[in-house]
């Protein structure tokens, strides 16, 4: 029987206190020709709606995730799925409120309606030398959101976690560049390809938090 949605924000307030240790996974190192800049992104549970997911398996088939597409203009990461968040500005106290107010700013959610559970350690990205901090929250009031500004992003949705975890839908996407090929984690689900950093962060969440289902890496997607 898979767990209900409470439970899973009971793992996840663990899983916060644990943390993950990002380094068991591919190297990633930042470069030192150019300053490093901290941003970080909030990585939004919740039970959001009333379409439960297609798929059945370990966890709540009410349990969501808070996604958006980034702007296909954009000069990082342009037309990736990805998670509300950006840069640090000043004002912000730590990753933890960065990321609630470039969420509220992108996707116009109601910040009282948000628990921030914790933050995890940074995560690096060389691509553009940024050190992202995944901050992991519950949505426990559940607002409306949309992509407010589409020079950032072009559309804000809601992916059932199960229908993420379900083998049926998880693949390894290969990127070509420069006459490198970048391999990561991904999920296709309901026609969009979720991989890069999101699938990282996605994919080993669900692995420490005990959600993930044995799945087959030799199918390999184009993102």
């Amino acid at each position: 029987m898979p767990p209900a949605s409470t439970d899973a924000r009971a793992d996840l307030v663990a899983l916060c206190e644990r943390g993950i240790d990002w380094r068991l996974g591919p190297q990633r190192v930042l470069r030192n020709d150019a300053p490093v800049r901290d941003a970080a992104v909030l990585v939004l549970f919740g039970v959001l709606d009333s379409v439960p997911a297609d798929a059945s398996n370990a966890v709540a088939r009410d349990l969501d995730v808070l996604l958006q597409r980034r702007a296909a203009t954009l000069s990082n990461h342009a037309g990736q799925i990805a998670f509300p968040g950006g840069r640090l500005e000043p004002i912000d106290h730590d990753a933890a409120a960065g990321a609630l107010r470039e969420a509220v700013e992108e996707t116009g959610l109601d910040p009282t309606g948000v628990d921030v559970l914790g933050m995890l350690t940074p995560f690096p990205v060389p691509v553009s030398n940024h050190s992202v901090t995944p901050v992991p929250a519950w949505w426990s009031r559940p607002s409306e959101v949309a992509a407010v500004d589409h020079a950032e992003s072009v559309e804000t949705f809601r992916v059932p976690v199960a229908d993420l975890v379900d083998p049926a839908n998880r693949a390894v996407a290969e990127h070509h560049s420069a006459g490198e090929v970048y391999r990561s984690p991904a999920f296709v689900v309901g026609g969009r390809v979720v991989w890069g950093f999101t699938a990282i962060v996605l994919s080993r969440m669900f692995e420490d938090l005990g959600w993930a289902v044995e799945w087959d890496d030799g199918r390999v997607v184009e993102p």
